[in-house]
């Protein structure tokens, strides 16, 4: 418990410091080499296999080296491992890092700059951003923040709670696979799979858990919690992933907002099932008000698994 707590607030204080040594770039590191290692067939049951045999190395590797370490600093003095455990935990987790990301693309809004908006949306999404207005700007940034909440911080906090940092470090392999090899075009199609299949099995109680956390902050911060909840339970399912759909609906039935619609992808004009109901059309507030959710559904979430390690330990 003092492990997600110490790591929590340091996100909240620091967020990610450029130039700081951060464990994804030596999970990249690791999934570009092995990739090139065995990414040299192109039957589609060679590449499942090889693409299968990364995903575990990947996820072993990761969680191996993370333990191996927090032990021999443990060895060395248990202070020590306390503070690498609190550490490693702090980098697993985003929320600051998202809420100044994200809001790149809200100040050149407010200065009614949209070419700057759409380049620095393009820079947290994967559609082609080129031609979007300011709604659909706001839309794409809303999505991806409430998508973030739970990848990038309630199932950190998740996993952190079940495993410690070990076993959320090796979520945040899973996370970086998904992010790099985890796409249905034709180069990882097969190659991928593995990787994002495992990406929605370890995402898909986190990604509930968000959804609930975002409710109970909807009512907490006096937004419409009850539609909240209605949107999440009858529109959670409506995306292409089996897992954001929770988060993103429970943020629109919040706002009151409507999200998904088309986006061109890759010259490809792709429709994403509608989420929420246009009860107001999408405005900068929107995503000043996705931060507060943010913000509320990750305190309510270490709260949460701070009541559950204490209830656990009594029993």
């Amino acid at each position: 418990m003092m492990v997600l707590v110490g790591g929590y607030i340091l996100d909240l204080i620091l967020g990610d410091p450029q130039g700081f040594p951060h464990p994804v770039r030596f999970i990249g590191g690791l999934i570009n080499r092995l990739e090139k290692l065995l990414y040299t067939d192109d039957q589609p049951k060679k590449l499942l296999l090889k693409g299968g045999l990364l995903t575990l190395l990947v996820v072993s590797i990761t969680c191996f080296i993370t333990f191996s370490i927090i032990r021999l600093a443990t060895l060395l003095h248990p202070g020590a491992g306390m503070i690498i455990s609190i550490i490693l935990a702090y980098t697993i987790l985003a929320t600051k890092s998202l809420h100044k990301e994200s809001e790149k693309v809200l100040i050149p809004l407010r200065n009614n700059d949209l070419p700057e908006a759409r380049k620095y949306l393009s820079y947290i999404v994967s559609r082609d951003t080129s031609h979007l207005q300011e709604e659909e700007i706001i839309r794409g940034t809303v999505e991806t923040v409430a998508e973030n909440i739970s990848d990038g911080i309630i199932a950190p906090l998740f996993y952190l709670f079940l495993g410690g940092a070990p076993l959320a470090m090796a979520y945040k392999a899973i996370n970086t696979l998904d992010s790099m090899v985890g796409y249905k075009n034709d180069k990882y199609l097969y190659f991928g799979r593995a990787s994002a299949r495992l990406d929605d099995i370890a995402n898909y109680i986190p990604a509930r858990l968000t959804a609930v956390f975002i409710v109970l902050s909807s009512y907490l911060l006096g937004k419409m919690g009850s539609h909240s909840l209605k949107i999440a339970l009858r529109d959670g399912r409506n995306h292409n992933s089996p897992n954001s759909g929770y988060p993103e609906a429970a943020v629109a039935g919040a706002l009151g907002i409507q999200l998904g619609g088309d986006n061109q992808y890759f010259g490809k004009i792709l429709h994403k099932p509608i989420i929420g109901d246009a009860i107001q059309s999408l405005q900068q507030k929107h995503l000043t008000e996705t931060y507060q959710l943010m913000y509320m559904s990750s305190a309510v979430g270490v709260i949460t698994f701070l009541l559950l390690g204490q209830t656990l330990e009594v029993l």
